[in-house]
C-alpha cells in the first residue's frame, strides 16, 4: 500500500512591520506658547505704566471728576443722577471687555507689508480713543451728554484693557504671575492717588481735569504698545471671525469649566462689594462723616488706600507664586476687607474711616495680585484668553451697573451709610470664601 503525501508545509507568517511612530506634533506659534521665559523689569515697568495709564483715565472720573461734573449740572438730585452715568458706563464695558478681548485674539493686522502683533493695536487704539472721549466729555453740561460721553470712554478704554489683561498670559510664566499680577494690580489703586492728585491739586477746573487725565493716558501707555514685543497670529490658528462664532464664545460652559464658572463668582462678588463700598465715598464724607473738606479728606483715604495696595500687592503675589498656593490669599483678602466695611458701617466717623481705608487697601492689594495670577491659571484656551479674560473683567464691570442700582436705595431708604458698608462686608466676605470651590489650584 503507498505511503500517504505529506501534508504541505506551512508558509512561515510575515513578520509584523515594524510600529510606525506617530507624527510628531508641531508646537503651537508664539502668540498660543506657554509662555516659559521670565519677563525682564523694563517689561514690567512698561506694563505698570500702561496699566497706572488706564486706571487712571477710569478711576478719577468716577471718584472726582464725574461726581463733580453731575452736582455742577443736577445739585438736587446728584445721587440718582451719577447712579445713572456711571451705570451707563458699566453697561458699556460690560458689552465691550468681552468683544474687545475676542476681536483681539482674531486680530492680524499689518503695516506696511509686515504682519503686527494681535495687542498692541488695541492698547494703543484705545488710549487714543479714549483720551479723545474724556476731552469731549469735559464740554458736556447735561446729563444725557455727560452719559453719552462716559459710556464712550469706557467702551475705548476696556478695549485696552483687554489686550493689556492678556499680556499676563500671553507672555508671564505661570511662577511668575504672582508677582508681575501684583505690579499690574498696584496702577488700579495709584491711579486714584495720581489721578486725584493730578486734578485737585495740580489743574484747576473739571474740565482741565479731563484734559489732563487724556494727556496722562496717551505718555503712560504708548511706550507699552510701542516699545515691547507682541507676537503675530499665524493664520491658520486664527479663531473664525463670524458674528454667530463669536457671540457664541461669549459663553463658556460651567459644566465643562467649572474652576473658570467659580473664579467668575467670586470675582463679581468681591468687585460688587468694591462697588458698594466706593462709589458714594465722597457723599459719604460730606454726608455721614460730615468732614469739613469732603475732597481733601477723600484724598486722604485714597492715599492710605494705595499705601495698603502697595504695602501688601507684590509682596503677597510673590509668597503664592513660592509656595504655589492662591485660594488661602484670597481668603484673607477677602476677611480684611469685609472687616474695614464693618467699621465703617459701625462708627462713621473720620478716624474710623481712616483705619478702615489702610485695611481696605491692605486686602484689596493681596487679593488683586493672587486673585489675578489664580485666574490665568483656569482660562479654557490659549487661543481665547483675551476673549476669556474679557468675560472674567465682566465680573468687574458688571457690579458698577448693579452696584449703583443696590446702592442709591440703601442709602436713601434703608438704613443709609451704615446699611450700605454692612452690606458690602457680607457680600465681600461671601465672594471670597466661594474661591474654595476652585478644585485645579491650590
Amino acid at each position: 500500500m503507498a505511503a500517504a503525501d505529506p501534508p504541505p508545509a506551512t508558509p512561515p507568517l510575515p513578520a509584523a512591520p515594524p510600529p510606525v511612530a506617530p507624527p510628531p506634533t508641531a508646537p503651537p506659534p508664539a502668540a498660543l506658547a506657554e509662555p516659559t521665559v521670565p519677563v525682564r523689569r523694563g517689561w514690567i515697568a512698561l506694563i505698570f505704566a500702561a496699566n497706572l495709564g488706564v486706571w487712571m483715565a477710569f478711576f478719577t472720573p468716577i471718584q472726582v471728576l464725574l461726581p463733580q461734573q453731575v452736582e455742577r449740572i443736577a445739585p438736587g438730585d446728584k445721587e440718582s443722577a451719577l447712579a445713572l452715568v456711571t451705570g451707563l458706563g458699566a453697561l458699556a464695558a460690560v458689552l465691550a471687555n468681552p468683544l474687545a478681548g475676542a476681536l483681539s485674539d482674531r486680530t492680524r493686522p499689518r503695516l506696511a507689508g509686515r504682519e503686527l502683533g494681535r495687542r498692541h493695536v488695541w492698547t494703543a487704539g484705545g488710549a487714543v480713543l479714549g483720551a479723545l472721549a474724556l476731552v469731549l466729555l469735559a464740554r458736556q453740561d447735561t446729563v444725557a451728554g455727560v452719559a453719552l460721553g462716559w459710556v464712550a470712554a469706557q467702551v475705548c478704554f476696556n478695549a485696552m484693557l483687554a489686550s493689556l489683561t492678556a499680556g499676563i498670559p500671553d507672555r508671564v510664566p505661570v511662577a511668575q504671575r504672582g508677582g508681575v499680577s501684583g505690579w499690574v494690580g498696584v496702577p488700579q489703586s495709584l491711579g486714584l492717588v495720581l489721578g486725584a492728585v493730578l486734578v485737585t491739586a495740580l489743574v484747576t477746573g473739571n474740565a482741565a481735569g479731563y484734559v489732563a487725565v487724556a494727556a496722562a493716558v496717551l505718555l503712560l501707555s504708548l511706550p507699552f504698545a510701542l516699545l515691547t514685543a507682541d507676537d503675530p497670529l499665524p493664520r491658520g490658528h486664527r479663531p473664525a471671525l463670524r458674528a454667530r462664532a463669536l457671540l457664541a464664545s461669549m459663553w463658556v460652559d460651567p459644566r465643562r469649566h467649572p474652576d473658570f464658572a467659580w473664579a467668575w463668582i467670586t470675582r463679581f462678588l468681591v468687585q460688587l462689594g468694591n462697588a458698594l463700598g466706593t462709589l458714594y465715598l465722597l457723599y459719604f464724607l460730606a454726608d455721614g462723616v460730615r468732614h469739613p473738606d469732603p475732597e481733601g479728606g477723600l484724598l486722604i483715604l485714597i492715599l492710605l488706600y494705595t499705601l495698603g495696595t502697595a504695602l501688601t500687592a507684590v509682596v503677597s503675589g510673590r509668597l503664592s507664586d513660592r509656595s504655589g498656593r492662591r485660594k488661602a490669599y484670597v481668603i484673607v483678602s477677602g476677611v480684611v476687607m469685609a472687616v474695614a466695611a464693618t467699621l465703617l458701617a459701625a462708627a462713621p466717623v473720620w478716624s474710623t474711616a481712616v483705619i478702615a481705608a489702610l485695611l481696605l487697601g491692605a486686602g484689596y492689594g493681596v487679593y488683586l495680585s493672587v486673585d489675578a495670577a489664580l485666574i490665568t491659571q483656569v482660562l479654557p484656551a490659549a487661543t481665547d484668553r483675551a476673549k476669556d479674560l474679557g468675560v472674567i473683567n465682566i465680573a468687574n464691570s458688571a457690579p458698577q451697573v448693579l452696584g449703583p442700582a443696590l446702592s442709591a436705595p440703601i442709602v436713601v431708604h434703608l438704613g443709609g451709610y451704615p446699611t450700605l458698608y454692612a452690606v458690602t462686608a457680607a457680600v465681600t466676605l461671601l465672594g471670597s470664601a466661594l474661591v474654595l470651590r476652585i478644585r485645579s489650584v491650590p
